[in-house]
């Protein structure tokens, strides 16, 4: 009829248009009939439906947040229109008497007025000059546009009347384009609609579906059984010595994926009892087997180590298959005391958990389910679907089946997929970085966290006296500059105080009072004295609780602290650590740094620390080949003092502590991809300045823009980018629709390449590290890592050779056309060795 109607309109977003099928897909799934009508509106398809189920003498309501379904109101059919306030939803609910009552017309009429006064969102012209006020009233007297154009000559106001003769085809049009139809040729009847009393939405195809797109929040409302799979009917329990005889048989020689299982509800504690050993060598090849009268846990150990010492010997790869290995080689005896870097783990093992983190990085978890599921095209149960919090020797004791189950599910898991992660690393180019770097890795993290690190009790309460004593000065300054005492952890009181009482700028106001986050109150810092005090004492307070406080609940038995390094985390390949996190140390403020006063050698050692000098800069060079940058570095010349000579267009000798400051701010900010806004906010500079730094800093290395600039496209074509060693990291978020994500998606492709490959010579260094301590039967022993950092506990006698080997090896990790320059300390404290 109309062209134009609802031309203004902008199409659906792609990003909806794509989910279209999966919500029919989903509705099916329930039982929810969809009507569809080609060439009709939604709006036709409601009014239909409510027209027939009227005539059939039926009570009906109509929910819509759209009000021209006001014209289908009757005294059967009533309107519903939720409206969303500060007090939560409200429903408004029209008859055909409450839309005269509202509105001054009835339903019908209500076509009327909109045909008069147009409808700027469905683009329905109307009649020029006539808006709502007087539409309403000249329908309210004649009833219809059809008796308002016969009685043209006496409306008021005349232009009104004019206007209907003059562009009566346009409001006949408009009549018809407002009114809903209702008796669109829909194939529908009302019995279609009624859900089956005895079923509910919630239905094994609905369950299997939300599992497909991990509707995680929604499976707990199922109480159906997730369907068992196929592989299922081969799940056998083993208890008997003649069936563990009988798999050992079966099993010999062939890839095994197993997984040890503890009575805790991790499953794999070493400290906890040993309850079996589930394992997988075939489709019909699946075994819990359970320790107890007749198999004994130094049984099942004995088995296990008795093929890894085989496969180390005929060199087979990959005879044994698992996930998570650095979490269950406490219980591998007779591979934990190898020492000869030859018998590597990525000679026998194959790790699922590290193959799955390289072939997507951003997942951060990675169980069995989801493997199934992305490489199997298999919907098994979770853990929590099978066992919910319950400890694995809970389960064995009340239900032993569904123990079987969930350990079946898992080494079933391993073994299928095993061979089609290794194929896609191959052709994603990511298995040298598996086999060469991260499974290596796994030996050298173990033995790290089983050295672990000591820690002083008394050194770190004297630490936590100096915390107070600075948080109570910076108290009373507080107090003073405040004009009264409140509590500067409360929220709600710090805002009242900086920007009610002190009327601070830029007061940011919420729910719950104004804004006193981070963000808001580092921009206020340089120029107001409070606030800066306020920052320092939220950032001492969170090193007494976190650390001066938290750190002895984290000492073992033997005195000392064992980190857990996690390996499969982080999207840049950067290790992470947890309980508790070493990686987090502050260290820019002095009082950060003093926590390290705390750990310290075992006696008769001494602490050897190796850094990276300037890494990700050094890594910048090379990739970029940026002549000035790789010529600063072979001449070993300051870098941020020639970047300042540089861009602030000094003589080198004469660069100010300022200068230099701000010009290492500029590169450091270059490599995470920092905006003009971001640099201003940190040196405190205006935002022109910080573009004028930014731009003299690429005429100075005009091949680190080009670099950037061809990270950035190179991202939008892969969708991801590359280390030099072959790391991926995907980033979705150059092909969002919102600005900020796409930003945010830039600068995580400039950044990737330069802090990815950092990370993966961190990795090779700790592995070359390690191996030749080893090889050369030193007693000393690299306890931790720390971004670009690596520490060795090392004997008093070992000194010259430790450094030696720490330097030798950090420097060879990677073949770069910079040195990697390395900075080694000794001390008796790891805050005196760095």
């Amino acid at each position: 009829m109309y062209d134009a109607y609802k031309g203004t309109r902008k199409p659906m977003a792609d990003e909806l248009r794509q989910q279209v099928p999966l919500i029919k897909e989903m509705l099916g799934a329930m039982g929810v009939s969809i009507v569809e009508c080609e060439g009709y509106e939604a709006d036709d398809v409601l009014g239909t439906i409510a027209c027939r189920a009227q005539s059939q003498g039926l009570e009906v309501s109509v929910v819509s947040g759209d009000r021209d379904l006001l014209q289908l109101a009757t005294e059967h059919v009533r309107i519903r229109i939720p409206k969303t306030k500060r007090t939560g939803t409200e429903i408004e609910d029209y008859y055909a008497s409450d839309v005269k009552e509202r509105y001054l017309v009835t339903p019908k009429e209500f076509i009327d007025v909109k045909a008069l006064m147009g409808d700027t969102s469905d683009n329905i012209p109307g009649v020029p000059g006539i808006g709502e006020k007087t539409a309403t009233a000249l329908i309210a007297q004649y009833g219809c546009i059809e008796e308002v154009h016969a009685h043209a000559d006496a409306v008021k106001p005349p232009r009104a009347g004019r206007n209907i003769i003059e562009y009566w085809e346009q409001a006949k049009l408009s009549k018809k384009l407002a009114a809903i139809i209702t008796d669109a040729p829909i194939e529908y009847e009302l019995p279609q609609a009624k859900l089956d009393g005895t079923k509910s939405l919630y239905t094994e195809e609905a369950y299997m579906l939300c599992k497909r797109l991990e509707f995680k929040n929604l499976l707990g409302r199922f109480e159906v059984e997730a369907p068992k799979s196929r592989a299922e009917d081969s799940y056998k329990l083993i208890r008997t010595e003649a069936d563990f005889s009988r798999i050992r048989k079966q099993a010999g020689g062939r890839p095994l994926a197993f997984r040890f299982l503890a009575t805790g509800s991790g499953g794999d504690n070493p400290a906890e009892q040993l309850i079996g050993i589930s394992v997988c060598f075939g489709e019909e090849d699946i075994y819990l087997i359970l320790t107890g009268e007749e198999i004994s846990g130094e049984a099942i150990l004995g088995w296990l180590d008795g093929i890894i010492s085989e496969a180390g010997e005929e060199k087979q790869y990959p005879l044994l298959i698992t996930a998570d290995l650095k979490r269950q080689m406490s219980y591998i005896s007779s591979y934990t005391s190898m020492t000869s870097e030859a018998e590597s783990l990525a000679g026998i093992f194959f790790d699922r958990t590290i193959a799955a983190y390289l072939l997507n990085p951003l997942k951060g978890d990675y169980p069995y389910e989801d493997i199934a599921k992305d490489y199997l095209g298999l919907m098994l149960p979770s853990r929590a679907d099978l066992i919910g919090k319950k400890s694995l020797g809970q389960v064995l004791e009340e239900e032993p089946d569904r123990l079987m189950r969930l350990a079946c599910h898992e080494v079933y898991v391993s073994w299928k997929s095993q061979p089609v992660l290794e194929k896609k690393m191959r052709e994603t180019r990511l298995f040298s970085l598996y086999l060469r770097i991260e499974m290596p890795l796994v030996r050298v993290l173990y033995d790290m966290e089983r050295e672990g690190i000591c820690m002083d009790a008394d050194a770190l309460h004297e630490y936590s006296a100096e915390l107070s004593s600075s948080m109570s000065e910076l108290e009373h300054r507080i107090y003073e500059q405040a004009g009264e005492e409140f509590n500067i952890n409360s929220p709600k009181q710090l805002g009242v105080i900086l920007f009610e009482k002190l009327k601070l700028p830029n007061g940011k106001k919420t729910k719950t009072g104004f804004s006193t986050s981070a963000d808001v109150l580092e921009k206020l810092a340089p120029e107001y004295p409070i606030v800066s005090d306020i920052l320092q004492y939220r950032q001492l307070a969170k090193l007494k609780s976190t650390y001066a406080d938290g750190l002895p609940g984290c000492v073992a038995e033997d005195g000392r602290i064992h980190t857990t390094f996690n390996q499969t985390v982080t999207a840049t390949g950067r290790l992470s650590s947890t309980d508790p996190n070493l990686q987090n140390i502050p260290i820019r403020i002095e009082l950060g740094r003093k926590i390290r006063k705390a750990f310290h050698p075992k006696p008769g050692c001494m602490f050897i620390d190796s850094d990276y000098s300037q890494i990700e800069l050094r890594v910048l060079a090379h990739m970029s080949q940026d002549k000035q940058l790789l010529e600063a570095f072979a001449q070993n010349r300051d870098i941020h003092r020639t970047t300042a000579s540089q861009v602030f267009n000094v003589p080198f000798d004469e660069v100010t502590p300022l200068q230099r400051r701000n010009a290492k701010a500029v590169n450091f900010g270059i490599v995470y991809g920092m905006s003009a806004f971001g640099l201003s906010q940190d040196l405190s500079i205006s935002r022109k300045e910080a573009q004028d730094y930014i731009d003299s800093y690429f005429a100075t290395y005009p091949r680190v823009k080009e670099f950037l600039d061809s990270s950035v496209a190179q991202a939008r074509t892969d969708g991801m980018t590359h280390t030099l060693f072959g790391r991926i990291r995907p980033i979705p978020e150059l092909a969002s629709s919102n600005f900020m994500q796409r930003q945010f998606g830039e600068r995580v492709a400039m950044n990737s390449p330069v802090q990815g490959t950092a990370a993966d010579i961190i990795k090779i260094a700790m592995i070359r590290v390690h191996d030749r301590l080893l090889r050369e039967g030193l007693s000393s022993r690299l306890i931790l890592q720390v971004h670009d950092e690596l520490l060795v506990e090392t004997a008093e006698n070992e000194k010259k050779a430790v450094i030696g080997i720490l330097e030798e090896e950090m420097q060879k990790a990677a073949e770069l056309d910079v040195v990697l320059s390395v900075d080694t300390g000794v001390g008796s404290t790891w805050y005196d060795a760095h």
